[in-house]
C-alpha cells in the first residue's frame, strides 16, 4: 500500500465523519425554507450530536448486550461503507478487499442488527418499526444491486473505483441503461434513508414512522451513533450516486494532487445533490405503507430494464 494510497483512505474516512452531519443540516436547511419556514442552523445536526453524547444512556431492565452493541455494530458498518465509496481518489486500499456487492452487505447488515435490537426490548413501536425496515430491505437491495451491477457491465468490474475510473474517463455520451439505473438508484436512496414519501424523519406519528421507531428506546451516546450512522448512510448513498453518475472531479490514483481540485468540486456536487433532494421531498406526498412495495418493484423494475438495455444494446 503506498503513502497516497493510505492518505486518500483517511482522508475519505475523516471526510466522511465530518460532512455527513453538515449534509443532513443542509438537506433540513432546503426543506425549511422550500416550506417557508424558519431554517433550522446549518450546524445543528452537530449540537445535537454533541447533546447526546454528553448525556447519559439510559438502558430498559431487560435489554440485551445485542441491544447495547448494535448502535457500535451500526456505526461501524456506515464507516466501512463511505470508506470504500470513492469521494475524493480512485486509489483507495480498501477497495481491493471490498466491492459494491460487499457495500449492499454493509448496509445489509447493519439493517438486520437494528431490526433486531428494536424488537429486542419487546416494545410494539419497535417490532412495527423492524418489520416494516425489513420490508423495505427486501425490496430495496435487490433494485440496488441491479443498479450497481448495470454500472459494472461498463466497466466489466464490481469494483467501485474501477467502475468510476472507467466512467470518468470515457466520451461524453448519454448512455440509456445508465439513466433507466439512475432513476431507479433514486428511488431506492429515498426508501433506505427514511425520506419523502417513502418515511417521513420529521415525524413520530405511529402510523408512518419507520427509522424513528428503530431507535426510540436508545438515548444519550447511543442514540447519537445512531443518528451520526444515519447521517453516514445518507452521505455514502449521496456519494455513491455521484460517484456511479457523475464521477467527474474524482481524482484518479497515483495523483494526489489533485485531490486538492477533488474537494471543492465534491463540496458542490453534494450541496446541489442535497437541495436536489429537498425539492424531491416538497414536491412529493407521503405515501402509505402498502404503497411502498410498488414504489420499489418499480425501481426495480427499472434497473433491470437499463441492465437488459446494456447487455442487448450495449448502450
Amino acid at each position: 500500500m503506498s503513502w497516497s494510497g493510505a492518505l486518500s483512505q483517511l482522508l475519505e474516512v475523516v471526510l466522511a465523519l465530518a460532512l455527513a452531519p453538515l449534509l443532513t443540516g443542509w438537506v433540513n436547511q432546503c426543506r425549511a425554507w422550500l416550506h417557508n419556514r424558519s431554517a433550522p442552523p446549518l450546524l445543528q445536526p452537530y449540537y445535537l450530536l454533541h447533546k447526546l453524547f454528553n448525556k447519559e444512556s439510559v438502558l430498559a431492565e431487560h435489554a440485551s448486550p445485542l441491544f447495547r452493541a448494535t448502535p457500535y455494530i451500526v456505526f461501524g458498518c456506515m464507516v466501512l461503507a463511505c470508506s470504500i465509496i470513492p469521494t475524493l481518489s480512485t486509489d483507495l486500499p480498501l477497495t481491493l478487499a471490498a466491492d459494491a456487492i460487499a457495500l449492499v452487505g454493509l448496509f445489509a447488515l447493519a439493517r438486520v442488527f437494528i431490526s433486531l435490537a428494536a424488537m429486542d426490548i419487546g416494545t410494539a413501536f419497535g417490532t412495527l418499526g423492524a418489520r416494516r425496515e425489513m420490508l423495505i430491505g427486501f425490496l430495496a437491495e435487490p433494485a440496488l444491486l441491479m443498479v450497481l451491477f448495470c454500472a459494472s457491465l461498463i466497466s466489466t468490474s464490481t469494483s467501485l473505483a474501477t467502475i468510476v475510473e472507467t466512467l470518468a474517463h470515457r466520451e461524453l455520451a448519454i448512455y440509456p441503461s445508465l439513466a433507466l439505473a439512475g432513476v431507479a438508484f433514486t428511488i431506492v436512496s429515498l426508501a433506505e434513508n427514511a425520506r419523502v414519501p417513502v418515511d417521513n424523519p420529521a415525524t413520530h406519528l405511529e402510523l408512518t414512522m419507520i427509522h424513528e421507531a428503530l431507535i426510540l428506546e436508545y438515548s444519550g451516546r447511543h442514540l447519537a451513533l445512531l443518528e451520526w450512522a444515519a447521517s453516514l448512510k445518507l452521505f455514502a448513498y449521496s456519494c455513491a450516486g455521484l460517484a456511479l453518475f457523475f464521477p467527474w472531479g474524482i481524482a484518479e490514483a497515483q495523483a494526489p494532487l489533485e485531490m486538492l481540485l477533488a474537494l471543492p468540486a465534491l463540496l458542490l456536487k453534494l450541496a446541489l445533490g442535497g437541495t436536489t433532494l429537498a425539492v424531491l421531498e416538497t414536491l412529493s406526498a407521503k405515501m402509505r405503507i402498502f404503497r411502498v412495495p410498488e414504489f420499489l418493484a418499480t425501481a426495480f423494475l427499472l434497473a433491470v430494464i437499463g441492465l437488459l438495455v446494456r447487455i442487448l444494446l450495449g448502450s
